[in-house]
């Protein structure tokens, strides 16, 4: 890990985040758009520690956004120590626990967030601040497994054909991304996100990290800034759509990454492709087709506007955790641990047992 990219914080952060003006009003159908604050506890313990063990977790959002105010991180590690390391360019704040051997490990954190809905208004370029230069070259730049040249230039290049200005580029990849993935039930957590491995074998099949990365690729590619944003949903949807958000306060398998690119007169704008194909996956009865009025309305809503019953944790890929023994991640959406035996397996509950939990307080 480069020290110069960290700044390192021990025990409690919290902060309150001043939002632009140029927040707008939800899309057709909005609930209501005040904020709403959350408590996300997340609770880890590792069952079969071998010598000393680490654990990490995500920690919301540090960064300001039209969307999310992060107002605390609060962390406590049972039996060992616990400090947060932030990466500042990726919004980017992990809980890096350590504990020495025979120790049980434990480690809690509470994550207090406001939310609002967002939506941008792509009719008339608004008066958002302009971007950092350094913040939009960064998210410009190709990854390990977002690369932006070869077979992936080729197909952005493809998908925005006759599309001369951001906004036509951004919203030509939106549909091609609608037009040609789908949502494939049989993958495992949130996907991979490997988009060349995608577009080489054809099968554009995979969930959430998987097909907003392509599209957070195809426009790197395409010379506009975009992001993948790795998060939670922390409650159900007040848009009438079951499937995109959480069937009770047990959120622990309700991760769910979202994407934003960057359009000059507008800023950062939200956009979701990957749930356009969950709701015609899954919302009831299931298997609706692309024409159907739902999938339709979530199509139109989910270019520009998020409904914000979801929390987000950072912009992050190819994440160093903090003394670990093992490779980067892809990105840092689920808790993660070590023993003297490797890398646990974060979807595996007989060596790595987690919960989360969300209420609302407001």
């Amino acid at each position: 890990m480069n020290r110069r990219d960290f700044l390192r914080s021990a025990g409690i952060v919290s902060a309150s985040l001043a939002l632009p003006k140029t927040a707008r009003l939800f899309a057709e159908g909005a609930a209501s758009d005040s904020w709403r604050t959350f408590e996300v506890t997340t609770r880890v313990e590792v069952l079969k520690p071998s010598g000393p063990t680490r654990i990490w977790l995500p920690a919301a959002l540090i960064s300001e956004t039209p969307y999310q105010k992060t107002l605390a991180n609060r962390f406590s590690a049972e039996g060992g120590t616990a400090e947060m390391v932030e990466r500042k360019v990726d919004a980017l704040g992990i809980i890096a626990a350590k504990y020495p051997a025979g120790a049980a490990p434990v480690l809690t954190l509470t994550s207090r967030v406001a939310t609002k809905n967002c939506s941008v208004d792509l009719s008339a370029p608004g008066k958002a601040p302009k971007a950092d230069r350094a913040e939009l070259k960064h998210f410009l730049q190709p990854t390990k497994f977002i690369p932006t040249d070869g077979l992936v230039k080729a197909t952005a290049t493809g998908a925005t054909s006759g599309a001369t200005t951001d906004v036509e580029k951004a919203r030509a990849i939106y549909q091609w991304i609608v037009d040609n993935t789908y949502r494939n039930p049989k993958t495992r957590g949130c996907g991979v996100g490997d988009i060349r491995f995608l577009l080489e074998s054809k099968d554009l099949g995979g969930k959430c990290a998987d097909l907003n990365a392509l599209y957070v690729g195809l426009a790197r590619a395409s010379g506009v800034p975009a992001r993948d944003v790795y998060g939670i949903r922390v409650a159900k949807s007040e848009m009438g759509y079951k499937s995109l958000g959480a069937s009770s306060e047990k959120v622990t398998k309700s991760q769910h990454c979202r994407a934003e690119v960057y359009l000059a007169g507008y800023g950062w704008v939200p956009v979701d492709p990957a749930d356009v194909r969950k709701v015609m996956l899954e919302e009831p009865p299931g298997n609706r087709p692309i024409d159907d009025d739902m999938v339709k309305k979530a199509r139109a809503r989910l270019f520009g506007s998020w409904e914000m019953n979801w929390m987000a944790y950072n912009f992050g890929h190819d994440v160093a955790l903090p003394g670990s023994s093992g490779p980067p991640l892809t990105f840092f959406m689920y808790p993660q641990a070590e023993t003297a035996e490797g890398r646990l397996d974060s979807i595996d509950p007989d060596n790595f047992k987690y919960e989360i939990t969300s209420k609302e307080i407001t």
